[in-house]
């Protein structure tokens, strides 16, 4: 029985197991079958990114207040973030990586940098 190239079609010499007749080929095919995935991790990761950055810019101190309207001045996305922190009173705290926001009253937040 003669294998194809899932990618290319060409004839595969080799292996009873092989797939693809090159790395080039098995790239391409695998590149193709995970783009939408790829995309939007490569997207949320950005976000993540940009979003640590603008934190970390307004944040020089470990510890600061902010105005919602200069994170969203600067670009900050409030539906991306890490992880979330309840501190035993119920304080909810959103964290990208270990740079943090606790909304508060007014429109205003809290920032703080999570010690390791």
């Amino acid at each position: 029985m003669q294998k194809e190239c899932l990618e290319c079609g060409d004839k595969i010499v080799g292996r009873i197991d092989k797939k693809f007749c090159s790395d080039g080929c098995r790239n391409a095919y695998n590149n193709k079958v995970n783009k939408d995935s790829k995309n939007l991790i490569r997207n949320t990761n950005n976000r993540l990114r940009k979003n640590y950055r603008i934190l970390e810019r307004l944040n020089p101190d470990k510890k600061t207040r902010t105005s919602r309207a200069k994170l969203i001045e600067a670009g900050f996305d409030f539906n991306y973030f890490t992880s979330i922190y309840t501190t035993k009173v119920g304080t909810i705290y959103y964290f990208v990586y270990d740079q943090g926001y606790l909304p508060l009253e007014g429109d205003y937040y809290a920032l703080v940098k999570r010690e390791s």
